[in-house]
């Protein structure tokens, strides 16, 4: 194609079992109606990944993508989309990840990198500019995170190389295990460091010596200008600077929606205890920042008194924070942080690992789960010594670890108990936020394409309050108040639309769409000016619908349907008792039934119209998808 700005033009294809490499170019097609990042790992899942593919298998195929943005100047373009079919949940898997990583990607020349088939012994992939050698990590193989990325700088005598690490726990075919850039920036949903240990290969690791060009650079430094100034003067910037997303908790523990143990409950009595105030105050001691980040908004702590005096690492984030402090009912904030720091040396996703424990200890206050089955363990809400133990046998296999390392949905077939205690949707446990307290989310998380997940819509203006806000957007006041349910099938398909448009062009999904930055008009001028391309805002929704909809295609054909999109009973049935959010229910039905019709699909079976299909330009999918 006749090069666009933004874009290095190459895909690199390394077939593991030949150990043979291929790079082609990218299809200009491609570029217009995905963009990039997760558009061009959702359609290459779509294209090259049948349905019933085992997700360990060999001819699962995984996909790293980065953006147009990446590696240019805008204000916090770093990020990259990792895909497979996901071995947790058995649909479209995919997570995402900040830091170096995928600015080093481009660098080298490339806007995806897929690995397929299966090394027959462990390597590690480096990849140096046009340069990609198969390096033996038979040495690597055990090693935890941080181990293993400081061997592999040592190895090539660079400590600028750039690595993507799985853990022990992905060698170990725990199926909610993580990919690792950076140390600590951890692409951990949907297990796909399980898929990469599964093809042989401990980490990818990435140098790159060129730079990435943009189309109109006056016009984009402009832009760039015009944004870092609105970001500076944000009434957010300053707290996201000084606790990042964990500002959240206190929060969510005032609106009466903080998971506590294990959704019982919406506020936690120990919230300041282990809230980003205290974190910030007491333990924080530097900020970090991704590429081209204008908001450091990572911090890196110390704690230096208690039983874990001496530990030290970078963040947590909230989802991580809460999942090892309300959601187990623990009030230790060290505590936690030593919880985090093993999930990341281990590299196992924190919110599935506190999923997994949280359930766990429900069933053992009730009695459904003896101390002998725990491995001996008092799983009483809290305890510590517990937690711990739980992630090391999860990392392991062991005993109790060895049912929890499937995901809790897995654990509670096998256990042939539990089953509706789960806070998990289509196999992927869900967030930090309790649904009944945040209506608009709660359907995100029964409609997302992953599973129960908060990042494909986030639709946060529903934490207004105001009315006038869903008046005017969407023609329903409704949508916009969070203990409301009419309005928010159109107020989720628009959020999702935005966030699959920004997975796309990988910034910081927490900036621009949180803060309002990276709206579809200003997305439409942002991208003529960095790739040349000319989308109307219109055309910019378009491809994050598009994206939405083959997603929705992929998982339809693996059987996916309405009576999946379904949240866990708890929500449906039983009402919050106590804090802001008491006496409410998750209302499923009406909700579902209005998504459906805003996004063009049939509300029977969940499945899109061919004619919707068709008028998103995905012919292929409107002919193979399935009638009911």
């Amino acid at each position: 194609m006749s090069r666009l700005g933004g874009y290095t033009g190459k895909i690199l294809r390394i077939d593991l079992t030949k150990r043979d490499v291929k790079i082609s170019e990218l299809e200009r097609d491609l570029a217009t109606g995905f963009l990039g990042g997760r558009g061009f790992n959702s359609k290459g899942l779509y294209d090259e990944v049948p349905a019933g593919t085992d997700p360990l298998g060999p001819d699962n195929k995984l996909f790293i993508s980065t953006g147009p943005l990446v590696g240019t100047t805008f204000p916090t373009a770093s990020r990259f989309n990792i895909s497979a079919k996901s071995p947790q949940t058995g649909i479209l898997g995919d997570s995402n990840a900040g830091g170096h990583l995928a600015p080093e990607i481009k660098f080298a020349g490339y806007d995806q990198i897929v690995l397929e088939g299966r090394s027959r012994e462990p390597v590690y992939v480096f990849v140096d500019d046009g340069e990609i050698s198969f390096r033996d990590a038979s040495h690597l193989w055990g090693m935890d995170v941080y181990e293993a990325d400081e061997a592999i700088r040592s190895d090539l005598g660079d400590r600028r190389v750039q690595t993507a690490v799985v853990g022990p726990a992905a060698e170990r075919g725990v199926r909610f295990a993580g990919v690792y850039a950076n140390l600590m920036r951890a692409a951990a949903r949907t297990g796909m460091g399980t898929v990469m240990a599964s093809k042989g290969v401990k980490a990818l690791a990435v140098r790159g010596s060129g730079s990435v060009e943009v189309a109109h650079p006056r016009m984009f430094e402009g832009l760039v200008e015009e944004i870092e100034e609105e970001i500076y003067a944000h009434e957010q910037y300053w707290p996201r600077r000084r606790m990042g997303t964990t500002r959240i908790l206190m929060m969510a523990n005032a609106m009466g929606f903080l998971p506590t143990r294990h959704y019982t409950s919406g506020t936690f009595e120990h919230a300041r205890e282990v809230s980003g105030e205290r974190l910030a105050e007491e333990f924080n001691v530097k900020n970090r920042g991704c590429f081209a980040c204008t908001i450091p908004c990572s911090r890196f702590y110390a704690v230096k008194e208690g039983e874990f005096a001496g530990l030290y690492g970078e963040g947590p984030e909230y989802e991580a924070l809460g999942s090892f402090t309300s959601r187990v009912g623990n009030g230790d904030l060290g505590l936690a942080l030593k919880a985090n720091d093993l999930c990341n040396r281990l590299g196992l996703d924190a919110l599935t690992a506190g999923e997994c424990i949280s359930w766990a200890m429900e069933l053992y206050e009730r009695g459904l789960l003896t101390q002998e089955e725990a491995d001996g363990l008092n799983l009483s809400w809290g305890n510590g010594e517990a937690i711990l133990a739980l992630i090391e046998k999860i990392a392991n296999r062991d005993g109790l670890g060895d049912i929890l390392a499937d995901g809790s949905r897995a654990a509670a077939e096998k256990l042939g108990r539990g089953v509706d205690l789960t806070m998990q949707v289509k196999g992927l446990d869900i967030i930090m936020a309790d649904p009944r307290g945040l209506k608009g989310f709660g359907l995100g998380y029964a409609v997302s394409s992953r599973g129960g997940d908060h990042l494909r819509s986030e639709p946060f203006l529903e934490l207004s309050d105001d009315p006038e806000i869903g008046e005017r957007m969407f023609g329903v006041p409704e949508a916009t108040l969070r203990l409301a349910h009419r309005g928010k099938g159109k107020l989720v398909s628009y959020f999702e639309d935005w966030n699959a448009v920004i997975d796309a062009l990988e910034p910081c999904k927490n900036i621009m769409q949180n803060m309002e930055i990276l709206t579809f008009e200003r997305a439409s001028r942002v991208i003529e000016a960095c790739t040349g391309l000319r989308l109307s805002p219109a055309d910019v929704r378009r491809v994050g619908e598009r994206i939405i909809n083959v997603e929705r295609a992929f998982n339809v054909r693996e059987g996916i349907r309405r009576r999946d999109d379904a949240l866990p009973r708890r929500f449906r049935e039983e009402t919050l008792t106590e804090g802001a959010s008491r006496g409410t229910v998750f209302d499923q039905e009406p909700m579902l039934d209005e998504y459906y019709d805003e996004r063009g699909w049939d509300k029977e079976t969940g499945i899109p119209y061919a004619e919707t299909l068709e008028r998103l330009g995905l012919v292929e999918a409107a002919r193979d998808i399935p009638i009911k």
